[in-house]
């Protein structure tokens, strides 16, 4: 893997990145921080010809994915990306034995099947919804995954903002947001994220598929402007930092 951009060290295009120092490059910089994760083919696809964005993962991305989880509390992701994804809870990392959390998020307060069933050695599930679920999916979700792991936030929809409070405020402040799309501008429209981490790779695939952010235009006057922070390159797969502009 070798450097294209990296503006702390202008000096350092094409210098090849051993392990540890791609550690250090992705470390957060600061303890609290909501970093979201998406790959995009080269035609602006988030997703391959099979509705799931794993295949189009290179190998290069996979080294970038675990190293993002690896500085994460948590992982956030919509309750419906999980299901197509398939995700299940996650397992201890190389930098700590204690693994990140996985955390849903839903306004249905349906619990997705890879929280239900707890994993030997694996981190917690939670689920984050809000009073739109109604009492009953409510209690139906807290007998799953007890009551401590059900956050409600928001009231007609959730609160992304009083979820990354919530989940702050359980010692989870290094939030690594997986997707799908329409969380991703939810959560850019909130103002939560704090960088981007997006991945471009040499696929082309076609096709009407969504992109890393769908739904309608993000309500934030002329968009949410972002600073390049990292630029990465391994096999024609481009691995990139954006920071949000504040």
């Amino acid at each position: 893997m070798r450097v294209l951009l990296d503006p702390r060290r202008p000096s350092r295009p094409g210098e090849r990145v051993a392990a540890g120092e791609l550690e250090r490059l992705y470390a957060p910089s600061q303890r609290r921080w909501v970093r979201s994760n998406m790959v995009t083919t080269l035609d602006g696809s988030a997703v391959g010809s099979d509705g799931r964005s794993g295949s189009v993962n290179t190998a290069a991305d996979g080294k970038v994915f675990g190293l993002l989880r690896d500085h994460a509390d948590a992982v956030v992701a919509g309750a419906g990306t999980m299901r197509d994804e398939g995700y299940r809870r996650v397992a201890p990392t190389r930098r700590s034995p204690v693994p990140p959390a996985l955390v849903a998020v839903t306004r249905s307060g349906r619990v997705p099947e890879g929280l239900r069933t707890p994993t030997q050695g694996r981190g917690e599930g939670l689920l984050v919804t809000c009073e739109a679920a109604g009492t009953d999916r409510l209690s139906r979700a807290r007998s799953v995954l007890g009551e401590e792991n059900v956050l409600v936030c928001g009231d007609a929809r959730v609160d992304l903002s009083g979820a990354v409070d919530a989940l702050a405020a359980r010692g989870l402040t290094r939030l690594l947001l997986e997707g799908g799309p329409s969380l991703l501008a939810t959560a850019l429209e909130a103002g939560v994220v704090d960088e981007m981490a997006v991945t471009v790779v040499p696929t082309v695939v076609g096709g009407d598929f969504p992109r890393i952010v769908t739904g309608p235009p993000l309500a934030v006057p002329d968009g949410v402007a972002l600073r390049p922070h990292l630029l990465l390159e391994e096999s024609g797969t481009l691995l990139g930092l954006w920071r949000v502009r504040r």
